[in-house]
């Protein structure tokens, strides 16, 4: 009998190969990103950015606001009915609000998806392993001491943040992999390293109070914009950066192998894992340049894929870069509403659902097949 997932071995009168091929087409299935989960993800994200656009405290209707986008197409002229008030909120508010929160979204759990691969760990996140904390802290000394210029993409404090993020997550996997290989010695690194990051920047804050309150608003997280500046400056970062990991997700499935079985099939584990954690830790500072701290959607979003779609990276890294986006603009929706007309910091709405979703992925984290 031919253990389950194994090809049976093909006889001398060429029974068995039918065996070969099923197996092979069923492990084929596995490591595959179906149409349907791809247009599932889609979905979603559709229906949370129609939710995020059309829930405010202005109410625009949804017949207004799909004749105002309709408007905006080539050739086509109707009277959405919107005031001049209202057509600034829709596009300078809401929408810029939604697609920044898309981006921010799809940026931490495109980074989480990458750590997770790299390190072979289920907890590793952007946040955990001192990522942001270190992309804090390089945005913190940017803002503290008047260092914010620049345009774009090479704006100082996504530079600034960039730098930090690649200390934090460089010297967590250092410090990870000198005293335990194990999950909970590279997690146990990056609190470490997390938190003397923190205190550096708290230490920072305390000389320069004059800048606390901006600060500490952006530390918990916000999405706040009144313009398309924000989501010009994270785009870019998106979309090179998560091409780059798209593109090398077949490489993270690899390297779940371990690196000779990795080297022997052509692939450089080194070279892979120094690709990724740039590119991972380019969103994650880029994302903590626009948004501030939010925590738990890195560890979230690419364990729920591996739950409802599988644990390929094939499949875990593109739909956690789409359902990472509708789980923020829905976490934003949250906040805008859970407390209206006050506004809740994103950041606390995502630690909410997240915290216990962690606890539980460490709970179970010796049955989680990476």
């Amino acid at each position: 009998m031919t253990a389950p997932g194994l090809a049976a071995p093909t006889t001398a009168d060429g029974s068995g190969s039918s065996d070969t091929a099923v197996s092979g087409a069923l492990l084929a299935r596995a490591f595959r990103l179906s149409r349907t989960s791809l247009a599932l993800s889609l979905v979603i994200l559709v229906v949370a950015m129609a939710i995020g656009v059309l829930v405010g405290p202005a109410g625009l209707g949804f017949r207004s606001v799909l004749l105002e986008l309709l408007d905006r197409l080539p050739f086509v002229s109707v009277d959405s009915g919107l005031s001049d008030t209202q057509q600034v909120i829709l596009w300078e508010w809401r929408i810029t609000r939604v697609v920044l929160g898309a981006a921010v979204g799809a940026s931490l759990a495109l980074a989480g998806a990458g750590y997770q691969g790299v390190f072979r760990n289920p907890l590793a996140d952007p946040f955990l392993l001192g990522a942001a904390a270190g992309a804090g802290l390089g945005a913190t000394i940017v803002i503290a001491f008047g260092y914010a210029i620049g345009w774009g993409p090479l704006d100082s404090v996504a530079v600034a943040s960039f730098a930090g993020a690649l200390l934090g997550v460089g010297t967590s996997a250092y410090l990870g992999r000198s005293a335990d290989r194990s999950p909970a010695g590279l997690l146990l690194a990056g609190v470490a390293v997390a938190s003397f990051l923190t205190a550096v920047q708290t230490y920072l804050l305390q000389r320069r109070t004059d800048v606390i309150r901006d600060v500490y608003a952006w530390i918990f997280g916000r999405l706040t914009t009144g313009g398309w500046d924000e989501p010009g400056l994270l785009l870019p970062y998106l979309f090179v950066c998560g091409a780059v990991l798209i593109a090398h997700r077949r490489h993270l499935d690899v390297l779940r192998l371990g690196d000779d079985e990795a080297r022997s099939l052509g692939v450089n584990p080194d070279r892979v894992r120094l690709v990724v954690v740039i590119a991972a830790s380019l969103l994650t500072a880029a994302s903590v340049a626009v948004s501030g701290m939010i925590g738990f959607v890195g560890v979230v979003i690419p364990h729920l894929v591996r739950l409802l779609f599988g644990s390929s990276y094939r499949v875990v890294v593109p739909l956690s870069g789409v359902l990472g986006a509708a789980f923020l603009v829905l976490a934003d929706v949250g906040a805008r509403t859970v407390l209206s007309p006050a506004e809740l910091p994103i950041g606390v709405l995502t630690s909410f659902v997240g915290a216990p979703f962690f606890a539980l992925v460490l709970r179970s984290q010796r049955r989680v097949n990476l």
